[in-house]
């Protein structure tokens, strides 16, 4: 099994996410109406998902494989590299409390979108940096927060992120979902990943 490298700065991770009393049918209402779901691959899953969690305004997280050509791929078969899918969280948040722009934000922020079918030190396809859109809304907002960066030469290499409609997203093992809160991990230490301009020597 491969090793999942942790390359985010963590903060807070130990501290579970409360959930809010809601009235009996309160949450499936809730649920059909006011919540929308984007889905993000950006190396490990891990570490991703933990980063998302820490919003406001995010209902629920993920994590599975989705962006292959196997169905129900295990881990294992992702990991080998041959499945064609990445490694992704898939969020379900509230609109009205947190935007899609807002939570991009966090998605780039979050990895080194300029390294193809690499994070840190995890290398393989299932490791790339992609946006799975869910409507045409979410591919103009992604398109357009990419241009922004590649506008503002924010990085020294180009973007290699991927923009794609969503497909089927299969949920991981159970014993992914929440990994790093499970085992109540506090802090990691900090991985240099990206490779802005003006910043100093590249990074890998």
């Amino acid at each position: 099994m491969r090793f999942c490298g942790i390359f985010l700065v963590l903060g807070l991770l130990g501290v579970a996410v409360p959930e809010v009393a809601m009235p009996k049918g309160a949450q499936k209402k809730m649920d059909k109406t006011t919540t929308e779901k984007a889905t993000f691959a950006a190396g490990c899953f891990w570490g991703v998902e933990a980063a998302f969690r820490q919003v406001k305004g995010v209902v629920s997280t993920q994590v599975g494989y989705t962006g292959g050509r196997m169905a129900n791929p295990t881990y294992e078969d992702v990991c080998d590299d041959k499945t064609g899918h990445a490694e992704a969280v898939e969020v379900t948040y509230d609109p009205a409390r947190v935007s899609y722009d807002d939570l991009l934000k966090v998605f780039w922020e979050n990895h080194d979108p300029t390294t193809p079918n690499r994070q840190g030190p995890d290398v393989g396809e299932q490791y790339r940096s992609a946006i799975f859109y869910h409507s045409p809304s979410q591919e103009a907002a992604a398109h357009a927060s990419k241009a922004r960066l590649e506008a503002g030469r924010h990085y020294r290499r180009p973007i290699v992120t991927q923009i794609i409609k969503a497909v089927p997203f299969y949920r991981a093992e159970e014993y992914h979902q929440q990994y790093l809160e499970k085992r109540r991990v506090a802090q990691a230490p900090a991985i240099p990943i990206r490779a802005r301009a003006g910043s100093g020597d590249d990074v890998i």
